[in-house]
């Protein structure tokens, strides 16, 4: 590395900001804020660094000199092609739900600005199912996804709509449900199927088994075990 750049942490802002997320395979908003410092403290871990997730000049080396790329996403449609088009290491897919009443529909849309009005870049998934069982591309692959702390750099998340009781339930924002449509049902299965063709080192697994929440709200990683 030619250039000394600069040290920047949690907090800072600006164009060396964007380089850093460029080359983590980030959405470049500019702003080192949580995801930012997940990616640079798995890099740092994976590189045998000082995980301390301050970007100094040796992890700027690093990332200068390992096999990183700047984001060229595909916008392909759903049904998928069969080949990997992510240039990050992926070996998860994680399966969620939005945790939204039971029998409304929220479009693609809808989600987005959820998670924009959160304060994160774009909608965290990188794929969605509608309450009818449509499926909608979300956050391109290429980029890290906001959905599964601690694994975000390396997973494709995927979420359908529901997980909740109807409204009409006491409390129904804090119970979680299978509440999966024989459409959604169908969809998963198709999508899933599809990115283990992608990326067949991926193995399958719930939100649950990576936080203190019901999400899914079935067990995903024996259900697509054989897939």
């Amino acid at each position: 590395m030619n250039q000394k750049m600069q040290t920047i942490k949690k907090g800072s802002r600006g164009e060396d900001v964007k380089r850093l997320q460029n080359l983590l395979n980030l959405y470049p908003d500019g702003i080192f804020g949580a995801l930012t410092l997940e990616a640079v403290l798995e890099f740092q871990r994976s590189h045998g660094l000082a995980a301390d997730g301050i970007v100094g000049q040796s992890t700027w080396s690093a990332l200068m000199s390992a096999e990183t790329w700047i984001n060229s996403a595909s916008s392909s449609a759903f049904p998928l092609t069969g080949k990997p088009t992510s240039k990050r290491r992926v070996d998860e897919i994680i399966v969620h739900y939005t945790a939204t009443p039971q029998g409304e529909n929220f479009t693609v849309e809808q989600i987005r600005q959820m998670h924009l009005a959160n304060g994160w870049s774009d909608i965290g998934y990188h794929w969605y199912i509608d309450a009818n069982g449509k499926v909608f591309k979300g956050r391109p692959e290429d980029y890290a996804g906001a959905h599964t702390v601690g694994h975000n750099t390396r997973s494709i998340g995927v979420c359908y709509c529901g997980g909740c009781p109807p409204r009409s339930n006491p409390n129904w924002q804090n119970v979680g449900l299978d509440t999966r449509t024989p459409a959604q049902k169908e969809s998963l299965r198709s999508i899933i199927r599809e990115l283990k063709r992608k990326y067949p080192a991926a193995s399958v697994h719930g939100h649950r088994e990576f936080a203190s929440k019901p999400c899914p709200g079935f067990d995903a990683k024996s259900e697509y075990a054989n897939l």
